[in-house]
């Protein structure tokens, strides 16, 4: 039996060199979406330093190991630093990783996504010269750092799931909405048309949404304004609202 197999961990973990293998470059990305002036729109921030230097992308970062203690941790840091928002919450998307996408050598990279209120962090973001909402309808015109588009990309499948089984996109309006500017979002998400009637029929009688007393007044007549129900987050639809 060799020394190291009868060695305890204690000893066995003050002896080990965790340089004796090459480690990959590890970051954190943040593909962040929110809807205003009818768009669906993605924040991106300007990069300033190398490589991909001047190019816009998502907003993220290496993993300062001395800073924080884990994944939920490091992606908060990094867009509080980048942004100077902080998301209300973040959901895991995908990870990513081979030696091609940086070219400072094999990288990996853990992404999340989040879709918020454009009020929520309006104040905040024009602040930031370089960060700014971004039209996704814009995106095919720009060249991304990295593989920052597949990531993005990636999103917009989650969010469209998300569209099509629960009313989790209404976390992107005001506080105060009309029934028109939901169904708009779901179909911008969806990437169709929803029957108006069908659509309404479903969310009242899941009961997800609350009268305010108040009204809006737009091209036409007053519009109701609404808000969330108490955990209609949590709600799921039986049937896809495109059935």
């Amino acid at each position: 039996m060799s020394e190291q197999s009868v060695m305890d961990e204690a000893t066995y973990l003050q002896q080990y060199d965790p340089k004796q293998f090459d480690s990959p470059l590890v970051t954190v990305d943040a593909a962040l979406f929110t809807y205003h002036d009818g768009v669906l729109k993605v924040l991106l921030v300007e990069r300033a330093s190398h490589p991909e230097l001047g190019k816009w992308g998502l907003p993220g970062g290496f993993i300062d190991v001395h800073r924080v203690a884990d994944l939920t941790q490091a992606i908060n840091g990094v867009i509080e630093d980048k942004t100077g928002i902080t998301a209300p919450y973040l959901e895991q998307l995908a990870s990513y990783g081979n030696n091609q996408r940086d070219k400072r050598g094999w990288s990996v990279t853990v992404s999340y996504t989040a879709l918020m209120a454009y009020q929520a962090c309006e104040v905040r973001i024009a602040t930031v010269a370089d960060a700014q909402w971004v039209d996704v309808e814009q995106l095919p015109e720009m060249t991304l750092a990295f593989d920052h588009m597949t990531i993005i990309e990636a999103g917009r499948e989650r969010l469209k799931q998300k569209a099509l089984y629960s009313i989790v996109p209404a976390y992107a309006l005001a506080e105060e909405f009309t029934f028109p500017e939901l169904q708009h979002l779901h179909e911008l998400l969806i990437g169709k048309p929803l029957q108006k009637r069908s659509f309404r029929r479903r969310i009242e009688q899941a009961n997800l949404l609350e009268d305010t007393g108040k009204f809006r007044k737009d091209a036409g007549r007053p519009a109701i304004l609404y808000r969330l129900a108490a955990d209609a987050e949590q709600y799921r639809f039986v049937r896809n609202l495109e059935d």
